[in-house]
């Protein structure tokens, strides 16, 4: 599909997200990343999957210091466009609402960033464990920064 497509669908989003996005960075015709607060999160998440039926591709956790950035990842295929979504949520209250309640393809990478990161997501159907083993210390995150890195 054409560049000019792409920014309509853009142009689109953008305009309809006024409200929710706190800042909106086009990279390129086809990237682009948005910064949400995270109570704008499921409201956001479901317009781009329903509304605009940009698939959910993957979410990735980061640890900032002092609050943590989830990223999700959403790919508007029939344009080629990505964009991803940025929510901070700061520390010590590590809790935002689950994506899997709107699309199961949310799960698996919630569990991960849940047990890497120790981000719990609220409404989730399932957050046991993923990768480390059932007798994993409980409260010890292998990514997550502590105080004194």
């Amino acid at each position: 599909m054409s560049n000019t497509a792409s920014q309509d669908i853009l142009t689109e989003v953008r305009e309809r997200l006024s409200a929710k996005v706190t800042q909106w960075d086009q990279i390129s015709g086809r990237r682009v990343y948005i910064r949400i607060e995270k109570g704008d999160l499921l409201e956001v998440a479901r317009y781009l999957f329903f509304e605009k039926g940009a698939r959910f591709c993957t979410a990735s956790g980061v640890d900032m210091r002092d609050a943590m950035e989830i990223v999700y990842h959403f790919s508007f295929d029939g344009i080629g466009c990505v964009l991803s979504m940025k929510v901070q949520i700061a520390k010590p209250a590590l809790e935002v609402e689950s994506l899997a309640q709107l699309f199961r393809a949310a799960e698996w990478v919630e569990r991960e960033i849940h047990e890497l990161l120790g981000i719990t997501f609220l409404h989730h159907p399932n957050l046991k464990h993923l990768l480390l083993d059932d007798d994993w210390p409980e409260g010890d995150y292998p990514l997550r920064r502590y105080p004194n890195e």
